[in-house]
């Protein structure tokens, strides 16, 4: 079994999306931004996916597998889970959280 864990300063991903704007466009897919900008405060919810996708990639860990590459998208009930280029990651599962200040993720992958 792999474990990755991620934590994210909300404040941080807010402050260099707005001082690089290809920033959002360089690091989450399409599915992944529309989801975020529809929320009311996009910038937990892109936090917590930036946190996925590093918690992905330590759980991998595979330095081949660029953080562009993984995608977190969630089911009908709403449970996330990754994607690589499109194909779910078996036996990973993932849990995001997060507050006020702070998003984390978790990722076990079962080998």
């Amino acid at each position: 079994m792999e474990l990755g864990v991620d934590l994210v300063e909300i404040a941080r991903v807010k402050f260099l999306a707005r001082r690089n704007p290809k920033f959002l466009t360089r690091v989450f897919s399409a599915h992944e931004m529309a989801y975020c900008k529809a929320k009311k405060n996009p910038w937990p919810h892109f936090a917590v996916r930036f946190a996925a996708k590093e918690a992905v990639y330590k759980a991998l860990g595979k330095a081949e597998v660029p953080l562009t590459a993984i995608s977190v998208v969630s089911d009908r009930h709403g449970r996330p889970s990754a994607t690589i280029n499109g194909k779910r990651v078996r036996g990973m599962k993932l849990s995001l959280s997060h507050g006020r200040d702070h998003a984390v993720a978790f990722a076990v992958l079962a080998r």
